[in-house]
């Protein structure tokens, strides 16, 4: 899946001041992605507000987005839970046309033991028509994937092309790129580790901060693939308060105060989550100030 090297952007759903879905907004994040280089988009995941959405609003902004990307870059849909049977279901009645692969977080708040989150991506693998992603994010879900089970999952299934690891500790990134299987990747999930886990072995990052600034992301990501360290390093610094701001108070709420401060979309996120504080959102302003030019 050579085509999902690189950065990805989980990207965000907008909203009008109503809190209802901005298919306008929407369209212009992701043209602001693609103009600014990065390598795959996707749709639905955790930074998406997934949970607070319809199943109507879902199929907008899926649609929104296949519209909006025409084509141009592959795309990934989130599809996870911790109902099992349910995330198999949710697969067979989704339209998957036009979408290269599926995401699907490891089941949380069940806190299933390491046996019953292999036989749970398992039985989604031998189920669905696309290749899985699976998403480690013990901070979410309440539970670890350890790598010893993703690198199970890795040799045992083949639709299973790749683990999106969030855990921000690189002693299990390390053992999954040691370890695993040819062509299986190691996505980091975790914005500040991503460049380190590029330079380990990895094959990218599925970014949150990289859809606000995706020239400078995308290109700290491609020249670490390249092991151009001094230069890839030079844009981590460069990003690097930037990743711990927009995280401060919450995710999406960071990532949207980015958008607000480049004139992209409202700042709005939906109950329980809420806007970040107006001493965050200045600091947000003053980070986003010289990336600006870069921006489309």
């Amino acid at each position: 899946m050579d085509k999902l090297m690189g950065t990805g952007v989980a990207l965000v759903t907008p909203f009008k001041s109503d809190l209802t879905v901005d298919t306008m907004a929407l369209t212009n994040i992701v043209e602001h992605c693609i103009a600014g280089g990065v390598d795959y988009l996707v749709a639905l995941g955790t930074t998406a507000e997934t949970a607070t959405l319809t199943e109507e609003e879902k199929q907008l902004v899926l649609e929104t987005i296949v519209s909006a990307n025409a084509n141009r870059l592959p795309l990934v849909i989130g599809i996870g839970g911790n109902n099992t049977h349910a995330v198999i279901e949710t697969i067979k009645k989704t339209d998957l046309s036009g979408f290269d692969a599926i995401l699907s977080v490891s089941p949380y708040y069940n806190k299933p033991t390491q046996e019953g989150i292999y036989r749970h991506f398992k039985a989604i693998a031998e189920n669905s028509p696309l290749p899985l992603i699976v998403y480690n994010v013990p901070s979410r879900t309440g539970s670890n994937m350890l790598p010893t089970t993703v690198l199970r999952l890795a040799n045992d299934l083949d639709n299973v092309i790749g683990v999106k690891e969030a855990s921000g500790d690189m002693s299990q990134v390390l053992q999954l790129t040691k370890d695993k299987p040819k062509g299986f990747m190691v996505i980091s999930g975790d914005d500040m580790t991503a460049l380190s886990t590029v330079l380990a072995g990895g094959s990218g990052v599925i970014s949150v901060l990289a859809q606000g600034v995706p020239n400078a992301f995308s290109e700290m990501i491609r020249l670490g693939l390249k092991a151009e360290v001094k230069a890839a390093f030079e844009l981590q610094y460069a990003l690097q308060e930037g990743m711990g701001l927009i995280f401060q108070e919450g995710n999406p709420a960071g990532i949207k105060s980015v958008f607000e401060a480049m004139g992209l979309a409202t700042s709005a996120v939906r109950l329980p989550l809420v806007p970040v504080s107006e001493g965050l959102r200045e600091k947000i302003k003053q980070f986003v100030k010289p990336f600006a030019g870069l921006q489309v």
